[in-house]
């Protein structure tokens, strides 16, 4: 296993709606101070927070594909494709952008919290597709109970998030003192967050210790199985995908 730890001091931060939204970027776009800008297709990772309630106006968006995770809290979307819809907790939406569409968001609280982040499909075939929006309840998405927690598949395997991109995203809740397994094979790469807790990633050889809002990035060269270590309880976001999509990602191409 080949890891690094990001801590907060290490990610991006940015404020919306006159600082009524927060904030932190695990992966930014260039110029946000983020010491991530991408691994494979994923290239932007906000984890945002609105105390009261915050407003993001009107705004573009072209080509990506964008997940918004709701953890507390209610984000109203609106677009110019007539999609009206309120996701809480446990919610997610995926917008395809394709050929554009223009889109703004309302976070309600009290302590809203969530994710918004952005995968690279191929740029050359999304461009030329309709943009679609679509919301997925909470209930939608396959659970595996395991001794001290539970692991959710919000994309990938039999969840049904329909991407076009390479993605397998895990919504991971464990106990202090018991752990969960992941099998990173080669090839692919993992990025995770620590929403909440602290403990360690694994293998028989390697640990990497993590806490509350560390970002970690993890590789392995010949396909790991890795344990997820729970020192305190801990709720990880884990997000697994392909080095290379097989496909020119817009930041390497000359």
């Amino acid at each position: 296993m080949i890891g690094n730890v990001y801590p907060p001091e290490n990610q991006g931060k940015g404020s919306l709606d006159g600082g009524r939204i927060t904030e932190q970027k695990p992966i930014g776009l260039s110029g946000e101070g983020s010491a991530v800008t991408r691994v494979g297709p994923l290239f932007y990772w906000s984890w945002f927070r609105s105390p009261v309630e915050g407003y993001i106006a009107p705004h573009p968006h072209q080509g990506f594909e964008i997940v918004t995770y709701m953890i507390q809290g209610k984000c109203v979307h609106e677009d110019s494709h007539g999609t009206h819809s309120i996701l809480g907790p446990g919610g997610l939406q995926l917008m395809r952008a394709g050929s554009g569409l223009t889109h703004e968001e309302l976070l309600t609280g009290p302590d809203a919290e969530g994710f918004q982040i952005w995968f690279e499909p191929y740029l050359r075939d999304s461009l030329k597709q309709n943009p679609a929006c679509r919301q997925y309840r909470p209930d939608s998405y396959p659970v595996t109970r395991i001794q001290g927690g539970l692991v959710k598949t919000m994309i990938g395997g039999s969840a049904p998030t329909d991407l076009s991109v390479d993605v397998r995203m895990l919504d991971i809740q464990i106990l202090a003192g018991h752990e969960a397994r992941y099998e990173l094979k080669t090839g692919r790469r993992a990025a995770a967050l620590a929403v909440r807790g602290a403990g360690s990633f694994s293998t028989e050889e390697d640990s990497l210790l993590f806490r509350h809002r560390d970002f970690m990035v993890i590789d392995t060269v010949l396909g790991e199985t890795i344990s997820l270590k729970a020192q305190e309880n801990v709720r990880v976001i884990l997000i697994d995908v392909p080095e290379n999509p097989g496909y020119p990602l817009y930041s390497k191409r000359p």
